[in-house]
């Protein structure tokens, strides 16, 4: 991989998009390693938590400029081929077994968004600036918008998809696109604490919680969804994490899943 490096210490993996020459811009390339990456480190088992992070002075400005020149000349069937790829990354990345953060050091735009988005949590420096700004291109943020209006709400959304201002980090809290903004100098130490917490928990629950959350969020509270999650917490009190944790808590001892 060229575009973006993988390191493991622990079992926290760290995801880092290495091409701060163009503000880690991605492209086809970009895509594909990343999709990659996410797809093999949510299927080792010695890694329980994935940060996602940047070199330089942004996190993410979206598009490659150079990949776009090259899409204004595609077909329909190659803008779509594209697009899909796109839209193949972002999904691997919000259905990965192991949960995300995305440590944000710079400026988040266009396509950046939905990489922020599509991770678990997010956690900015307090200079960082987010901006979707596709309609100043005569674009729209479609394939990023099914996340993007997750992690911050549809009247949000309303407002920053349509007008492409930009806003700070302050505002990206308010709005609850990201769960904690810090200074620079704070900024690993606040990522250390989410994947502490992470990884301190039982590997199973995180994976099924994370499939709980996905199909519970925006759902109708009917029989149907009372029903899932009825038989959810039956199947993983009877599943042996499920079974261990409650047992350690009970003995006043440390659960196997942190020994190892």
């Amino acid at each position: 991989m060229t575009s973006i490096s993988v390191s493991t210490a622990g079992h926290c993996a760290t995801v880092t998009l290495n091409r701060p020459e163009v503000r880690n811009a991605f492209n086809d390339e970009v895509i594909a390693e990343l999709t990659q990456a996410f797809t093999e480190l949510g299927q080792d088992a010695q890694v329980r938590a994935i940060v996602l992070a940047a070199e330089g002075t942004a996190f993410c400005a979206g598009a490659d400029l150079n990949w776009m020149r090259r899409m204004a000349d595609y077909t329909d069937a190659e803008n779509l081929a594209d697009a899909a790829q796109l839209a193949e990354m972002l999904r691997v990345i919000y259905t990965c077994p192991k949960p995300t953060v995305a440590r944000i050091q710079g400026d988040v735009v266009a396509g950046g968004m939905g990489l922020v988005a599509a991770c678990d949590m997010a956690v900015s420096v307090d200079t960082a600036h987010f901006c979707l700004s596709e309609v100043k291109l005569g674009l729209y943020p479609a394939t990023i918008s099914p996340y993007v209006i997750r992690a911050m709400g549809a009247r949000a959304a309303h407002r920053y998809f349509l007008t492409a201002e930009r806003f700070d980090a302050a505002e990206a809290l308010r709005i609850g696109f990201v769960h904690a903004v810090v200074p620079a100098e704070q900024l690993d130490h606040q990522v250390a604490q989410m994947t502490k917490a992470l990884v301190n928990a039982s590997p199973n629950a995180v994976k099924e919680c994370k499939t709980l959350l996905q199909d519970v969020a925006g759902k109708d509270i009917d029989a149907t969804l009372i029903a899932h999650t009825v038989n959810g917490i039956a199947s993983i009190r009877a599943s042996s994490q499920g079974k261990e944790g409650v047992q350690s808590f009970l003995q006043k001892r440390k659960p196997n899943w942190l020994i190892s």
